[in-house]
């Protein structure tokens, strides 16, 4: 890809107290890294200094004023920095959650959707986050996907994706009690989650989608006497998407029984899976490739990625932390940041 074409993507070092750091030190020294994207670092100076101390690598980069900057940069060999002061080393304890932690990711991540809805970056790719941290450091909202999609002014149906190399998911329910789920299922919501992701995928480079839909009740609710979402809701949801144009043939199929769908989908027959709640999807994903697996959050106006895993705290400091999780969440959002940068 031509250096004037790279989409400009925004690294993030995430909570301070966890791997986030780390991560990008390793993920930055990689030398295809820089291939993917015009990267630009945010973050605090002594925390990027840390994870390339904790790393055992030197990454040279370019300052940078601003992400308003980031599209004029002539070399983009070299990762950009735009220096950020946003917590003290002093009020950070690794492997701890904190409020001073949480309150950092806050005004990082707000100063990089500030620069997307400016037009200046084309995504985010951010470390791992702590979302008790965060609500301790000032966050209104369940998780970071509300919080973006209320400062980005989303209107329409957004939700996660989980990702694990060429298998997608998707959910209709997400961090709310289990026992409140069934109140989240719609004809509406399950063919918004599926659109969505259809799209998502089509973004990514995925010409023709295959989406499955699993069902909610134990063997797929057996014609009714174990449950009648399907029948009632997810079934009607599937013939409606399915009763629509779309550019390939037949992309929506479904209800499946939810403990064999992942199994049609390792075999190759689908790219996406929807699923009606978090562990449903979650559980699979991470028993099938958990150092592998990427979030992103879907149904916002510019591609934000990051790795499934988390903070591992009880790892942070010690240099064992596995990057696969972040290439794979960068590949994702240069691919991405890529065709939104050619439609806008």
């Amino acid at each position: 890809m031509a250096t004037a074409s790279l989409p400009v993507v925004a690294l993030t070092l995430g909570d301070p107290a966890g791997i986030g750091a780390e991560l990008i030190a390793r993920l930055l020294a990689k030398p295809e890294a820089m291939q993917q994207a015009n990267l630009v670092l945010v973050g605090d100076p002594w925390l990027w200094e840390h994870g390339q101390r904790i790393a055992g690598v030197q990454v040279p980069t370019a300052p940078l004023q601003q992400l308003a900057h980031a599209r004029d940069r002539a070399n983009t060999q070299l990762p950009a920095f735009v220096a950020v002061d946003s917590v003290a080393a002093s009020t950070v304890t690794l492997g701890q959650v904190g409020a001073a932690g949480g309150k950092s990711v806050l005004q990082v991540l707000n100063l990089c959707m500030d620069a997307a809805l400016a037009g200046d970056i084309d995504a985010i790719c951010f470390a791992p986050l702590n979302k008790q941290a965060m609500k301790m450091g000032g966050l209104r909202h369940e998780d970071e996907l509300h919080h973006f999609a209320e400062y980005l002014g989303v209107q329409g149906y957004f939700c996660e994706f989980n990702t694990l190399g060429d298998l997608w998911t998707s959910r209709i329910s997400s961090h709310v009690p289990l026992k409140d789920v069934a109140n989240y299922l719609s004809v509406e919501r399950i063919s918004q989650a599926a659109e969505l992701i259809y799209h998502a995928l089509r973004a990514s480079g995925v010409a023709a989608p295959k989406v499955a839909i699993a069902g909610f009740n134990p063997h797929n609710g057996d014609g009714g006497t174990c449950g009648r979402e399907e029948i009632d809701i997810i079934a009607p949801a599937v013939q409606a998407l399915q009763a629509r144009d779309w550019p390939s043939d037949a992309p929506f199929h479904g209800p499946f029984p939810a403990d064999t769908i992942f199994l049609k989908a390792q075999a190759g027959e689908y790219q996406a899976i929807v699923t009606m709640y978090h562990d449903q999807g979650q559980i699979a994903i991470k028993l099938l490739g958990f150092s592998r697996g990427v979030t992103v959050q879907g149904g916002l106006p510019i591609p934000i990625t990051t790795p499934a895993h988390g903070t591992a705290y009880d790892i942070a400091g010690q240099g064992k932390a596995n990057v696969e999780a972040t290439w794979q969440a960068l590949q994702i959002a240069a691919r991405m940041g890529a065709a939104r940068h050619a439609t806008h």
